[in-house]
């Protein structure tokens, strides 16, 4: 597994968990920089899978 996959699996939960307290609170800045966190990690998680598949 790549390096890539942990850490974007990572950036996609904190971002979940960012862009729900957000809601939660109201905060729609913390809600959008946790949609965008969370972006990113899939974006990077897919790159990983990417990898991964050109190494076999």
């Amino acid at each position: 597994m790549n390096k890539d996959r942990i850490e974007g699996a990572a950036k996609e939960a904190a971002g979940k968990v960012k862009q729900v307290v957000g809601k939660v609170v109201g905060d729609a800045k913390l809600e959008q920089d946790g949609a965008a966190e969370k972006l990113a990690g899939t974006v990077q998680n897919a790159v990983g899978g990417l990898k991964d598949a050109l190494k076999r």
